[in-house]
C-alpha cells in the first residue's frame, strides 16, 4: 500500500506545476425549484474563436472543466426542461467555483451536447455491465401496488434470477445473492430485499439514481464476486414541504420532505408498512404470513459553497412463516418455523471542493447491521448477526482530459452465528476482522474513447491475506455517438461469504462468516458490449459476458436423504449473451424487448458425488441456472392517463427429483438434472 500512495504521490508531483498555468472552473448544478441535484446538465464554454470545452454533471450535481487556456468565454448551461443560461466569464489561472441554479422551463431547449456521464441511463444504453436506472425507468414497470420499487426493475433485466416471488433473493448474472455488493449512499446493506420480492428497501421515490454493475466494476468497489448495486438516495426539497401517502393490499407507506433551513438544509422520510395479512390474503382467501416494513430518512446540508455533509439511516424488518403448523404426539400444535431479518445502516458522507485544485474529496463513515434467525416462532434454532464499521475516502482530480480517481478503505467487521448442526463440518465462532486497502484508476479520454485501467490493493492482515486485483474499463463512442463499443474486466476476491443451504429452494436463511475453508473465494470477469442509436427514439445494445468463480462453498450433494449437510467447494462458470431494444418515438410512448441466454456451471469435488455418479468431479447446474428470459415492457400515457404492460418468461430452474428416501435406493443420476416448467407472467 506503501508503495501504491507514494506512486499517486509522485505523479501530482509533476501534474500540480501544469495545472497552475491554465484555468478550471466547477461547481454544483441544482434546481432552483426545489434544490435537486441535477445530473447529466450539460456545461459548455465557448471561446472567442468557438471552440468549445464541455462537461456534465454527475449524480451529485457536479460538474469539472478543467485545464482550459485563461481567457474569456461563454459559459452556456443546457438541460432538457430546464431554463438555459448563457453568460460571459473571465477565467484566470487557477481554480473558480461557480454553483449554477437552473429554473423549470416548459419549452425543449437546442442543447449544445457533450458526452455525459449518464451515459449509461436508459434500458438499452448499458455499458460494459453498467445500466443506470432512474426513478421514470422503474416507473414503467407495473408491481402489484401502487408503490415503484428498484427491485421490479431489476428482476426484469436480462441476466437477473429470482426463484419465486419469496424469499428476496437476486442471482445476477450467476452470481448468488451473497456475492452482490448493494450501497445506500456507500452503506452497505446485507440483505435489502424484502420477503416478498416484490419490494425492497428502495423504493422509487427516494431514489435519485441506482448503478447497477452487473459485472466488471471498477477499482472503487471490492469485497464482492458477482455484481455492485450502487443507489444513491436523493435529497429532500429545500424550497418547500411535500408529503405523500398510499394505501393497498400489499403496503401502505408514507413520506415527508422540506426545508429545515431554506436553500441550505432539508429532509426526507419514508415509511412503508406490509399489510400483505390483513388486505391481499383476504382479497384472494388464503393465508400469507409475511410481514416486512422499512423507514428512511435522510437530512443533506449545504455547508459552504464548495462543501455538502449528508447523514442518512435505514431500518427493515422482515418476518416469514414456512409451511403448517407441526402437529406433536399429544396432537398439540407446535410453534410454527419462521424466518426473520433486520437491516440497520447509519452513516454520514461529506463531499468537498479544496480551494486551489481541481479536485473532488469525499469521505464516508457508516455502520451497518444485520441479524437473521430461523425456527419456531419464539424459539429460533439458527441465528446469525453481521456488523460493520465502515470507513472510505475517494478523490478525483481532474487534469484536463484525463481524470484520476483514487481513494483509501478500512472496514470492521463482527462476524457470528448459531447453526444447530446444519453443516456438520463448519463449526462458527464469533470473529472479528479487519479489512484495510487502497485503489487508484484513472481515466484517459482521447476522443471518443475513454480507458479506466485500475488496480484495487485489498488486505486483511488478522488473517495476513493480501490480494492485488487489476480492473479495466473501457468505452468508445463514434462521432455522433450512433455506435458504441464497451470492454469490461478483472479479479474479484470474496473473504466474508454467505452460507446457506440451496438443497432446499425454501430456505432463505444465511449465515455471514470468513471463508470457511481458508482459500478465499475468487472470481475473473470479461464482458464486451455493442450498442446502435439507430435512429432518434430507437436503441439497440448486445452483450457478452464470462465468469469463472473460484473456491465457493456449496452444500454437500449425498445420496443419503439427511437434514444436514456438509459445505464442499465448488468451481464454477457463467457465461451468456444479453439484447435490449429500446423503443421511444414520442413521449407519449416507449417500449422496451430483452432477452437474454446464459449458462451456469458448477463443479465440485467430493467422496459424496462419487456415490452418485461414480467420479468424484462433477459438473452440474446449480439452482439458479435460467437459461432463457425475456421480457417485453411498454408504456403509454395520453393526457393524465398512463398504461403500463409488463410480459415476461423465464425458462425453467433445475432441481434434483426424488427417487426415493432409503439408503439402499442407488441414486445414480446427475445432480439438478431435472427442469420446473417454465415461468410466464
Amino acid at each position: 500500500m506503501r508503495k501504491a500512495l507514494s506512486g499517486v504521490c509522485l505523479l501530482f508531483v509533476f501534474v500540480l506545476p501544469a495545472l497552475a498555468q491554465t484555468a478550471t472552473i466547477r461547481g454544483f448544478v441544482t434546481s432552483a425549484d426545489d434544490g435537486q441535484p441535477l445530473p447529466g446538465v450539460n456545461v459548455v464554454l465557448i471561446s472567442e474563436s468557438g471552440e468549445l470545452f464541455g462537461g456534465a454533471t454527475d449524480t451529485d450535481g457536479f460538474y469539472s472543466v478543467s485545464r482550459v487556456p485563461a481567457a474569456a468565454y461563454v459559459l452556456r448551461v443546457t438541460y432538457i426542461g430546464f431554463e438555459p443560461i448563457e453568460e460571459p466569464i473571465t477565467l484566470d489561472e487557477g481554480v473558480l467555483t461557480r454553483n449554477i441554479e437552473l429554473s423549470v422551463s416548459t419549452e425543449v431547449l437546442d442543447e449544445v451536447v457533450v458526452e455525459s456521464d449518464r451515459e449509461t441511463a436508459g434500458a438499452a444504453n448499458i455499458s460494459a455491465g453498467l445500466q443506470t436506472v432512474r426513478p421514470a425507468d422503474i416507473a414503467l414497470v407495473p408491481a402489484p401496488d401502487i408503490s415503484a420499487d428498484l427491485v421490479n426493475y431489476l428482476t426484469a433485466l436480462p441476466g437477473v434470477v429470482s426463484q419465486g416471488d419469496r424469499g428476496g433473493q437476486l442471482f445476477i448474472r450467476g452470481g448468488e445473492p451473497t456475492q452482490n455488493l448493494v450501497l445506500l449512499d456507500g452503506m452497505m446493506i446485507y440483505q435489502p430485499f424484502h420477503v416478498i420480492g416484490f419490494f425492497s428497501a428502495f423504493p422509487s421515490d427516494i431514489i435519485n439514481t441506482a448503478d447497477v454493475y452487473a459485472g466488471g466494476f471498477g477499482s472503487e468497489f471490492g469485497g464482492r464476486l458477482s455484481s455492485v448495486i450502487d443507489v444513491t438516495a436523493r435529497t429532500g426539497n429545500k424550497q418547500r414541504f411535500e408529503g405523500a401517502g398510499t394505501a393497498a393490499p400489499f403496503v401502505s407507506s408514507l413520506r415527508l420532505e422540506g426545508p429545515i433551513v431554506p436553500g441550505r438544509v432539508s429532509f426526507l422520510a419514508s415509511v412503508r408498512q406490509s399489510v400483505i395479512e390483513q388486505g391481499a390474503s383476504r382479497l384472494i382467501d388464503e393465508p400469507l404470513p409475511f410481514s416486512f416494513g422499512d423507514a428512511f430518512a435522510k437530512i443533506h446540508a449545504n455547508i459552504s459553497e464548495s462543501g455538502q455533509i449528508s447523514f442518512t439511516g435505514l431500518r427493515t424488518t422482515d418476518t416469514g412463516r414456512l409451511g403448517i403448523n407441526p402437529v406433536g404426539q399429544d396432537g398439540v400444535e407446535l410453534p410454527q418455523d419462521e424466518v426473520n431479518w433486520d437491516n440497520l445502516a447509519l452513516g454520514t458522507r461529506i463531499f468537498f471542493l479544496p480551494t486551489a485544485q481541481p479536485v473532488f474529496a469525499e469521505v464516508m463513515l457508516n455502520y451497518t447491521k444485520l441479524e437473521n434467525t430461523f425456527g419456531p416462532e419464539g424459539f429460533p434454532t439458527r441465528s446469525t448477526r453481521a456488523t460493520t464499521f465502515g470507513f472510505q475516502s475517494n478523490v478525483t482530480h481532474y487534469i484536463g482530459a484525463t481524470d484520476v480517481n483514487w481513494g483509501i478503505f478500512l472496514n470492521s467487521y463482527g462476524l457470528e452465528a448459531r447453526l444447530s448442526g446444519l453443516f456438520q463440518n463448519v463449526d462458527l465462532e464469533r470473529q472479528f476482522l479487519t479489512e484495510v486497502g487502497a485503489y487508484i484508476e484513472p481515466e484517459f479520454n482521447v476522443g471518443g474513447l475513454s480507458i479506466r485501467p485500475g488496480i484495487r490493493l485489498q488486505t486483511f492482515p488478522s488473517n495476513g491475506d493480501v490480494f492485488f486485483e487489476p480492473r479495466f474499463r473501457s468505452v468508445w463512442n463514434s462521432p455522433g455517438q450512433m455506435h458504441r463499443i464497451s470492454v469490461a474486466g478483472g479479479v474479484y476476491h470474496q473473504e466474508i461469504t454467505g452460507l446457506n443451504d440451496r438443497r432446499d429452494a425454501g430456505d432463505i436463511f444465511t449465515a455471514w462468516t470468513a471463508s470457511p475453508f481458508g482459500k478465499i473465494p475468487r472470481a475473473e470477469h470479461a464482458i464486451l458490449g455493442y450498442r446502435l442509436q439507430a435512429v432518434d427514439g430507437l436503441s439497440l445494445s448486445i452483450e457478452g459476458f464470462h465468469k469463472t468463480l473460484e473456491n465457493i462453498a456449496v452444500p454437500e450433494w449425498s445420496a443419503y436423504p439427511r437434514f444436514t449437510t456438509n459445505l464442499q467447494s465448488a468451481d464454477g462458470s457463467a457465461r451468456g449473451l444479453d439484447l435490449r431494444m429500446e423503443v421511444q418515438p414520442a413521449s407519449w410512448f416507449q417500449m422496451v424487448v430483452s432477452w437474454g441466454r446464459s449458462n451456469v456451471r458448477y463443479e465440485s469435488t467430493a467422496r459424496a458425488l462419487q456415490i452418485l455418479t461414480g467420479d468424484p468431479e462433477t459438473e452440474y447446474s446449480p439452482p439458479h441456472d435460467r437459461k432463457d428470459q425475456l421480457a417485453v415492457l411498454s408504456s403509454v400515457t395520453v393526457k393524465d392517463f398512463n398504461l403500463n404492460v409488463r410480459w415476461q418468461f423465464g425458462s425453467g430452474l433445475p432441481f434434483n427429483e426424488s427417487l426415493g428416501f432409503d439408503r439402499f435406493v442407488l441414486l445414480d443420476s446427475l445432480v439438478n438434472v431435472a427442469e420446473t416448467p417454465g415461468e410466464e407472467r
